[in-house]
């Protein structure tokens, strides 16, 4: 499988094969070669329907029946590859060469990817486009950058402040211990404390211990599964203990949550109801809710458990088995690749649950979990060793 885009006697291509056929999509009109004009170009495909924007002039590639998911498990390659013979032969018109010229702003699956000298994996005869020490979006939150003799300078708006603008002026005084983050209250020209996990107080400076996970909304706890590697995941299982008083949230999801072709197992919570969602490859997506009305919103412990046999899916609510489905018949994927990755009641600052699961739960997880186990270890998870923030000693009172 590939997906390139190139440039070919002044066109953009766009070409990909997702395993069974190469679909070939170009520009109607041609790139001005002056090195002066800076274009803006969007491609990519839904399932194997492509679509090529240039400068806002798009081309879209009717869907015809075929493979809908990209197996390419292999790095980003910007403006050339490091050897030539990578290149599949359908993946060019000609013989391939490297691009020459100047690209910002590169977004893939809507994470945009540093072009510096340290990010990158690696590269060879790439130079700064700019000419000057500015470069491109060194200043920070549309600060202005001006060419000094000893380099560069930043003039911020008036709520940054900082050597490229990346502070706000609420968080430049902050009281914030080492183990948080600082959140600009600009409204109310202040700021709150986010406390990372097994820290808590105003300022989050006291440590805490704690068996059950509080979760207030704006938090998450991401544990990495040290076993993974050793899992057979034709047979994945988690269970939990979860309380809420809300009818909307996301409690778990296993699965990286990186792009849309990552795998994942995910139990939440919709109008009040259970629903697990499963997806074992190709983007297919299969939510399963209890038909018969059932409240998880009591502010009572709920025991949930989730078992994957391959296609086979049961769901337990309180030790009472409330689903039992077989999503894939034809067991075309059977494995449950997560990458060893759960995420409990949400994702990381900034990463909405509504964007990141496009839509399948609406908000983060407000109530409390304990008790998690995975597969058929003996011994539950120990949340406190995770990464998370804003979470809160759930062993005691509400």
């Amino acid at each position: 499988d590939f997906l390139c885009i190139s440039l070919l006697n002044g066109y953009i291509q766009l070409r990909y094969n997702l395993g069974d056929k190469t679909v070939i999509l170009q520009t109607f009109q041609k790139v001005r070669a002056n090195g002066n004009t800076w274009h803006s170009l969007k491609a990519g495909r839904v399932g194997n329907e492509g679509y090529l924007d240039l400068d806002g002039i798009n081309i879209t590639q009717n869907a015809s029946p075929g493979m809908t998911a990209l197996d390419t498990h292999t790095d980003f390659f910007v403006g050339g590859v490091s050897s030539l013979n990578l290149v599949n032969s359908m993946a060019a018109g000609n013989e391939p060469t490297g691009f020459t010229g100047c690209i910002r702003e590169i977004v893939i699956n809507n994470r945009e990817l540093k072009l510096t000298v340290t990010d990158p994996k690696g590269g060879a005869n790439v130079g700064d486009c700019d000419g000057t020490a500015c470069g491109y979006a060194v200043c920070k939150n549309n600060g202005t950058c001006r060419v000094e003799n000893s380099g560069f300078s930043c003039s911020c708006p008036q709520e940054w402040t900082g050597s490229t603008c990346e502070q706000s002026v609420h968080c430049s005084q902050n009281r914030c211990g080492s183990q948080a983050l600082c959140i600009p209250q600009p409204t109310s020209s202040s700021y709150t404390c986010v406390c990372a996990l097994g820290w808590s107080g105003k300022y989050c400076d006291s440590k805490i211990k704690f068996f059950i996970a509080k979760f207030v909304g704006n938090s998450y706890i991401k544990y990495t599964d040290p076993y993974y590697g050793k899992r057979d995941l034709q047979h994945s299982r988690i269970s939990l203990n979860f309380t809420t008083n809300q009818t909307e949230g996301l409690i778990v999801w296993m699965g990286k949550g990186e792009d849309e072709d990552n795998d994942f197992l995910a139990i939440g919570l919709a109008n009040g109801t259970l629903k697990v969602v499963i997806n074992l490859g190709e983007r297919i997506s299969v939510p399963l809710i209890h038909s018969k009305y059932y409240t998880c919103c009591d502010e009572r412990w709920h025991f949930v458990t989730v078992v994957q046999n391959q296609t086979c899916i049961k769901v337990y609510l309180d030790e009472e088995l409330i689903l039992f489905e077989d999503i894939d018949p034809h067991r075309k994927y059977t494995a449950l690749n997560y990458g060893g990755i759960c995420y409990f009641g949400g994702f990381e600052i900034g990463r909405k649950v509504n964007i990141v699961t496009t839509g399948l739960f609406q908000k983060e997880f407000m109530g409390k979990i304990k008790d998690v186990v995975l597969f058929q270890d003996s011994k539950k998870i120990q949340l406190m060793k995770a990464e998370g923030y804003n979470i809160y000693n759930g062993n005691y009172g509400n």
